[in-house]
């Protein structure tokens, strides 16, 4: 479940989008949001990880409130993988206390560090005090735009899913296995899609395909089309369920 308020009409500029990633109903919808949303934040909500990744497949995400404790994926892991793929600041609330689960939040990425019961007066000023640092790396990187993820509906996969195509009009001509990854992915429209799917849609005898070579393949993709455009492909890897992509194409790309 999301919840989604778009700034108000009259703001000079929007004010800093936050995702609550809390698996709590109760905490998330009726006390974090809430308050934030009264704080001035533009707040959205969800109880996974994989809801927060297919989120910012389309929406720019500029700081996160972080549970440790998720159904789908450990909070350090989520916030590992965020680092390698943005800026986005990070705030991680835990019901743990001791010292060493504060150090492994910091040293996972995480901004900050708030326990529980959180103060939202010290969650709000810690979120503001963020924000105003998070302006200066997105301007520092305008002038470089290959260092800025792309949205990933503006991706296009034209000639039948052998040429990717990035949102500022670069190609990149896909190999046999790279097609079928990129049209199976994209087929699913935005959902993840398991190795398991992958690799027998790329493979006959799946029992001998190592799942290595999955992983390897994804790897060279993304470097790949970086080098070739200037872009980073928004391939998310889903932690313990596979891989998420969209992108655009033809009927002929896209039908089930």
């Amino acid at each position: 479940m999301t919840d989604n308020h778009p700034p108000s009409a009259h703001s000079i500029t929007p004010p800093p989008h936050v995702f609550v990633l809390e698996d709590n109903t109760e905490l998330r919808q009726d006390i974090l949001l809430p308050a934030l949303r009264e704080h001035g934040f533009q707040v959205q909500g969800a109880a996974t990880a994989t809801e927060l990744y297919r989120t910012m497949l389309t929406q720019h995400v500029d700081m996160i409130v972080l549970d440790v404790g998720l159904p789908d994926e450990d909070g350090f892991s989520v916030a590992r993988h965020l680092r390698t793929i943005s800026d986005i600041g990070i705030v991680v609330l835990t019901g743990h206390t001791d010292r060493q689960h504060q150090l492994d939040a910091l040293k996972s990425g995480a901004d900050f560090y708030l326990p529980k019961p959180v103060d939202l007066d010290v969650l709000a000023i810690t979120l503001k005090n963020l924000a105003r640092r998070i302006p200066s790396k997105q301007h520092a990187h305008k002038p470089q735009p290959q260092h800025k993820p792309s949205t990933a509906t503006h991706w296009r996969l034209e000639a039948g899913g052998w040429r990717l195509v990035s949102p500022r009009g670069k190609s990149v001509v896909l190999t046999a296995s790279e097609q079928c990854v990129t049209t199976t992915l994209a087929t699913e429209r935005g959902s993840p899609v398991s190795r398991d799917l992958l690799i027998r849609a790329l493979s006959r005898n799946v029992y001998d395909f190592d799942p290595h070579r999955l992983e390897m393949m994804i790897h060279r993709l993304r470097r790949k089309v970086l080098a070739n455009t200037g872009e980073t492909l928004p391939l998310i890897t889903v932690r313990g369920s596979g891989y998420l992509f969209t992108c655009d194409g033809d009927s002929s790309v896209l039908s089930s």
